[in-house]
């Protein structure tokens, strides 16, 4: 069976800050602590090498993912919703008027008391806390290997 892979692009009205983008996903029970963690990366040379960090360097992070000189280069940070028990990656393209969001792949058991995460209940979640910072469009998307 080949592999599969779903995500979400996100396209802003304007340039948006990953730290933007991250407050506003945690009004939406969005946070960037993880089980283990805090994951993000930094794009140099066409190389994808995720960092791990405490949560409580999360403003350095976000500082460092801002910062001019990482604006033109692919920044990803990693979110966790703790009520539904799943999360992904958030990887925005340089310029940051456009972003995708690529779930966890992680299984877990079904719960009754946590909602059911489908691709549907992504888009909810995701689409609803962007709008205030001008999320322009939105395309969900499945890629097969």
């Amino acid at each position: 069976m080949p592999s599969r892979i779903s995500d979400i692009d996100f396209t802003f009205g304007q340039e948006v800050t990953v730290r933007a983008v991250v407050e506003a996903l945690a009004g939406a029970g969005w946070s960037l602590k993880e089980p283990l963690g805090l994951s993000y990366m930094v794009s140099i040379d066409d190389a994808y090498d995720w960092e791990f960090a405490d949560i409580e360097a999360a403003d350095k992070v976000l500082a460092l993912l801002d910062a001019p000189e990482n604006f033109k280069r692919e920044v990803g940070i990693c979110v966790h919703h703790e009520e539904a028990e799943t999360g992904g990656s958030l990887l925005f393209q340089a310029g940051r008027t456009e972003c995708a969001f690529i779930p966890n792949i992680n299984g877990r058991s079904p719960a009754a008391d946590r909602p059911s995460t489908d691709a549907s209940w992504y888009v909810q979640a995701l689409v609803n806390p962007l709008l205030p910072i001008g999320l322009h469009s939105y395309e969900p998307g499945d890629i097969g290997f």
